[in-house]
């Protein structure tokens, strides 16, 4: 990979290279091309979008993230909204309060949301190469020696300044940095199918466990339910053949029916792992999605936690890049998703042990848990936001504003529009007192000023991913360029 810019990168700017073209990898390389950055996305498969999705529902701060990039009211036109969480049993976590746009999970398969990352990627100017495996890395000073293998399995090696792996839980980039993946396998033998269904579900999502057996239900679109279900007396290896008559039978035991399930064109058997990186950065290597974190699909957080991770890279890689920021900025990647993940791994971990309760005290404590939530607000509102991702604040320095690190909702601006449209060029945003007179921004500036719609004299400055990175109350216009100068350069 030359590092010669094309039309509409930006002068100087020094390529990545992405490997995996899953949903992380796609908006990843996508913000990276939209910022001027020349990329280059490495994916093993060949081209086209497979429909074998396990992820199925985008949530609250997800969706935030997306309309920052123009793209969550497409994905709302084609997806549907879902107001209740089901976790297992009676529990499910209502989501109408939760303070944002998108106070609902929104329902549709993974490939969805693939394609519409694919477009704008392609739209951007990633360089896509289809059939590609990676095979080795070598970092030296200056950049990324990464060796890969094409589609008529010929050896060649391409050249950039970063490295991004985005290539799932078996991470060819992982291995070749050399980095452990400790964990351990949670439940075996899930079964997974894409099925007919002659009886519809009552509800959107349908999750359900009894006894030994659960299972989870969603549809396609297109006239197809995509069915998971584990049994705890059925422990096979993952090469055994999965039969209709076996997803029948654990969907029964889940629900008492199995709702006239026909016509399989797909099934599978998996094992669920836990597992993270014990770091997310390796010199000029970096990790995200399932590369960095794998861990139980309970509570739809999987692809949800790759694409906040991507985010969250995607700002820092391309301003250190394009020669904006210094190197150190790029280590805050780690040290603000890596215990997000962890936190994930946890969530999702409790929510599938509870589900597997077998112990009369394990069920009592289910029992438990659900009466909790259903009648104390604040452990209710602590479990939507981590399950949400809106609840997650990143560390800010000593003596900070209560605000800095902390996710900033959708407010409304003087303008008349919102502050996640503000964010729609990749730009830092400074919302100022009405009355204020801030510095102005000029169309190269990294920042784009606007005014509270309200009387508020807080100044704040809103990263590119929707985080505050710095505010204060009534400052005078030094204390604003400098904190400018500090967060931008």
């Amino acid at each position: 990979m030359s590092s010669t810019t094309e039309s509409g990168t930006t002068p100087g700017a020094r390529p990545v290279i992405v490997v995996g073209a899953g949903p992380t990898g796609l908006l990843l390389a996508g913000d990276l091309a939209a910022a001027g950055v020349p990329v280059t996305l490495l994916e093993k498969r060949g081209a086209g979008i497979s429909n074998l999705s396990r992820a199925f529902v985008l949530h609250a701060r997800t969706l935030e993230l997306l309309d920052a990039r123009a793209l969550a009211d497409d994905l709302e036109a084609v997806g549907r909204p879902l107001e209740r969480l089901r976790l297992f049993g009676k529990l499910t976590i209502g989501l109408g309060t939760l303070p944002s746009r998108f106070n609902h999970l929104l329902v549709l398969p993974q490939y969805e949301v693939e394609k519409l990352l694919h477009r704008r990627a392609a739209d951007a100017g990633v360089d896509f190469r289809y059939g590609t495996e990676l095979t080795g890395l070598a970092q030296d000073a200056d950049g990324v020696a990464v060796h890969v293998r094409g589609p008529a399995a010929e050896a060649g090696t391409l050249r950039a300044s970063y490295v991004a792996g985005t290539d799932g839980m078996r991470s060819a980039v992982r291995e070749a940095v050399g980095l452990p993946f400790p964990g351990r396998s949670v439940i075996s033998s899930v079964v997974l199918a894409d099925v007919r269904l002659a009886e519809q579900p009552e509800s959107l999502l349908t999750v359900n466990a009894v006894g030994d057996a659960f299972a989870f239900i969603a549809p396609f679109g297109d006239g197809y339910h995509r069915v998971i279900g584990w049994h705890r007396g059925r422990a096979v290896p993952d090469r055994e053949a999965v039969t209709l008559d076996e997803v029948k039978e654990v969907t029964r035991c889940a629900f008492g029916r199995d709702f006239g399930m026909y016509d399989p064109r797909w099934m599978s058997r998996f094992h669920s792992d836990e597992r993270q990186a014990p770091a997310y950065r390796v010199g000029r290597v970096f990790l995200a999605g399932d590369a960095a974190h794998v861990h139980t699909p309970a509570g739809g957080q999987g692809m949800n936690t790759g694409l906040q991770d991507a985010a969250n890279l995607g700002w820092k890689l391309a301003r250190v890049a394009a020669g904006h920021a210094a190197d150190a900025l790029l280590d805050t990647y780690h040290s603000e998703r890596h215990p997000v993940g962890t936190s994930v791994l946890r969530s999702s971990g409790g929510i599938i042990r509870l589900a597997m309760a077998k112990t009369p005290w394990a069920r009592a404590v289910r029992g438990a848990l659900a009466t909790v939530l259903d009648t104390v607000g604040p452990a209710r509102r602590a479990v939507t936001g981590r399950i949400s991702g809106i609840g997650y604040r990143y560390p800010a320095p000593r003596g900070s504003h209560r605000l800095t690190g902390r996710r900033v909702p959708d407010v409304r601006l003087a303008d008349g529009g919102r502050l996640y449209e503000a964010l729609r060029g990749g730009r830092f945003v400074l919302i100022a007192p009405r009355t204020a007179t801030p510095p102005a921004a000029g169309g190269t500036d990294p920042l784009t000023v606007r005014h509270w719609a309200s009387s508020r004299r807080t100044a704040l400055l809103v990263r590119p991913d929707g985080y505050a990175a710095w505010a204060a109350e009534a400052p005078g216009p030094d204390a604003v360029r400098e904190a400018l100068r500090a967060q931008l350069g």
